[in-house]
């Protein structure tokens, strides 16, 4: 038997909810094989995240090895890449392991407000990783940060979307959820825009929607999805796991990564 096999480069989130844990939760969902790269620790749950242990980049550049010259990979995605050493030291091996389905979730801000991205790495994210990314996955602040824009309506978002292009991300997911009314997502892929819209669901149980979209578009990537068709699963999948999300803890809650295959 064969299976797709998806990489996740990303911080540990001690809560379970987001982070390589939310990843592996997903990926497992959405019949891959799930592997990691852990970038960072960190002590967190629903209400916040209490502390942050950056992975010695000697030791990060060591996972890749270790299963990349033993499993491969079809797609991989990363997330929390909090300095520029580290996001150095992913670019390199990415490019040197030739890691063409590539997901970027450019993490900024926790849900509960921490900052992961240091300022000083801003620029290693924008110059280095981004142009590596077949899909750019930022949310609406993500994306302001990254372009400058404004983001107040659909239009913004499209305009963020060309202007993420232009640092060299093939296609560019802006992630409408922030915003009023509808959650509608734009697809630039440097051609046309696609919309991606479903009514807003009420609910503050949201902790790992970044990270769960972005492992999913990366999972159907690996099983041989046009970048289009897979953000369009993944629309779905996080919407479900939106809908049944999970009352745990004090904050904000975690979506259902298991939506799709039980109800809870």
């Amino acid at each position: 038997m064969t299976i797709a096999r998806v990489l996740t480069i990303a911080g540990s989130d001690s809560g379970g909810g987001a982070g390589i844990q939310a990843d592996i939760k997903t990926i497992t969902v959405l019949g891959g094989f799930g592997m990691t790269v852990i970038t960072a620790l960190t002590a967190q749950n629903t209400i916040g995240v209490q502390g942050v242990l950056d992975i010695p980049v000697d030791f990060i550049e060591r996972q890749f090895d270790s299963v990349l010259s033993d499993i491969g990979v079809d797609a991989a995605k990363t997330g929390m890449l909090s300095s520029s050493e580290i996001i150095g030291a992913v670019v390199r091996k990415i490019r040197e392991y030739r890691i063409e389905r590539l997901v970027v979730d450019p993490v900024m801000v926790a849900k509960g407000g921490a900052h992961l991205l240091r300022d000083e790495a801003r620029a290693s994210l924008v110059g280095e990783l981004l142009p590596l990314a077949l899909v750019a996955t930022p949310n609406v602040p993500e994306a302001t940060a990254l372009c400058g824009i404004e983001i107040e309506s659909v239009d913004d978002m499209k305009k963020a979307a060309r202007a993420i292009r232009g640092m060299g991300a093939r296609n560019v997911v802006v992630k409408g959820g922030h915003l009023e009314g509808d959650a509608v997502d734009i697809l630039f892929d440097g051609k046309d825009f696609h919309t991606f819209s479903v009514g807003r669901i009420d609910t503050k149980d949201t902790h790992g929607t970044g990270c769960t979209y972005s492992a999913a578009i990366a999972t159907a990537l690996a099983r041989g999805k046009t970048v289009r068709a897979a953000v369009e699963d993944a629309k779905l999948y996080i919407t479900a796991a939106i809908r049944n999300s999970l009352r745990l803890g004090g904050g904000h809650g975690p979506t259902n990564h298991l939506a799709p295959i039980i109800a809870l």
